[in-house]
């Protein structure tokens, strides 16, 4: 499907799911309310719905722009009052819509299986009804943009132990801070990114990884991600593997934009390597093996190199696959090869996750079930780390950033 067509698809969701909030909401407060007047619903919600849909148009009219000049580097203005009160504004409501709507269908669903019931006793239960849709959607106007808030500003630092029998004194205690998603841009800038090294480096690591995507796109944050990622410290140093928008500083030339990104993070001590294996060592005797494997959308590696990559290691004593997307393609051979730790991001935790008794489903899940935490394959633990950073939307929602600090043990507890 082409892009002018997903763009005509996504706009008509829009505005069909619009209507359908918009007509519960109306039909819950005119029937828990008979006598409020038509003038009294119609002015605000008209206003609401011209500034709501205020961001979707100018996005539309920026794209056909771009087509008729045959300009694919036009780009929205970076404007702090284009951010706070059309962006945002746009994505928060567009949150509290589809979060309720979750709750919302499934009333309608049973409506229409026990029709029959419904239509006897209609005049009592579309009061609950109303009074339930009434406060559902009150709740998540307050619950989404505090949340929204909180995610924004708030990094959570989650420990995980990992138990190996026989490990050597020296990795006893060897602490390993997991770090994906920085993607530097427009809304994750120089704060949000030095509140992220911050929390990184109050964890006292011994290695730190990236699981990929320092930036979202465009070369202008390249050295914005590599100063901050500079900032990190480990005694054994900071290594990150590739991102899918590693690839995209440049849209049409991901030779470049790696290449760029690259020499950037080495000017920090910060090593991004592409298929490449490294060997750690800790003490006299001690070795941590680390493969960075680069499974991306714009490339993926063969299943022949990765087996020779991962044949290599046979006396270390810690094994680590490092990639970015957590796909079975890659961790089944892991596993195979008896590696004893997996670390990927991409997912970043699900980004918007909604609210629902018994599962909270995500965009996310559409491509994969691992979106986050921790994994067990047998002896070996896959970790996906919730990450920084955001894309398609700028804002997370149930999805708190992350550092994950995993630490190597030999005593079972």
């Amino acid at each position: 499907m082409s892009f002018s067509l997903r763009l005509i698809l996504i706009l008509i969701i829009l505005l069909a799911v619009e209507f359908y909030f918009i007509k519960k909401i109306t039909g819950s407060l005119k029937f828990i309310n008979p006598g409020i007047s038509r003038k009294k619903i119609k002015i605000p919600l008209t206003a609401g719905l011209i500034f709501f849909n205020l961001y979707p148009f100018l996005g539309t009219a920026l794209w056909i722009y771009a087509r008729a000049t045959q300009n694919d580097a036009i780009t929205a203005p970076e404007n702090w009052l284009l951010d706070y009160f059309i962006i945002f504004p746009f994505w928060i409501i567009t949150l509290i819509i589809f979060q309720t709507l979750i709750y919302f269908l499934p009333i309608d669903l049973l409506k229409l299986i026990f029709y029959p019931l419904y239509k006897k006793y209609k005049t009592i239960i579309r009061k609950y009804e109303s009074r339930f849709i009434l406060t559902v959607a009150a709740f998540f106007f307050v619950y989404v943009p505090a949340r929204v808030v909180y995610d924004y500003n708030y990094v959570s630092v989650r420990p995980v132990e990992y138990f190996r029998e026989n490990l050597p004194a020296e990795l006893e205690g060897f602490k390993i801070t997991l770090i994906a998603d920085t993607q530097a841009d427009r809304f994750t800038d120089e704060t949000r990114l030095n509140n992220f090294i911050e929390k990184a480096n109050s964890t006292d690591p011994d290695l730190i990884l990236i699981a990929g995507d320092v930036i979202t796109g465009t070369p202008k944050y390249i050295n914005t991600a590599a100063e901050a990622l500079g900032k990190l410290k480990a005694e054994h140093g900071v290594y990150s593997c590739v991102g899918d928008h590693d690839n995209w500083a440049y849209r049409y030339d991901t030779p470049r934009s790696r290449r760029e990104i690259k020499e950037a993070l080495n000017e920090q001590k910060v090593q991004m390597l592409h298929n490449e294996n490294v060997i750690i060592g800790v003490g006299d005797t001690s070795k941590i093996a680390v493969s960075f494997i680069t499974f991306t959308y714009s490339e993926k590696i063969e299943e022949t190199a990765l087996d020779s990559l991962l044949n290599v290691f046979d006396k270390e004593q810690i094994k680590i696959l490092l990639t970015h997307q957590p796909r079975p393609e890659i961790f089944n051979k892991a596993v195979e090869k008896k590696y004893n730790l997996i670390f990927a991001g991409h997912t970043h935790g699900g980004q918007l996750t909604f609210l629902f008794p018994f599962f909270n489903p995500s965009i996310t899940h559409i491509e994969t079930n691992y979106v986050k935490g921790d994994f067990w394959f047998g002896n070996t633990l896959m970790i996906i780390s919730r990450g920084l950073g955001m894309s398609l939307a700028p804002v997370r929602y149930n999805s708190t950033p992350e550092v994950t600090v995993i630490k190597l043990t030999g005593k079972k507890n």
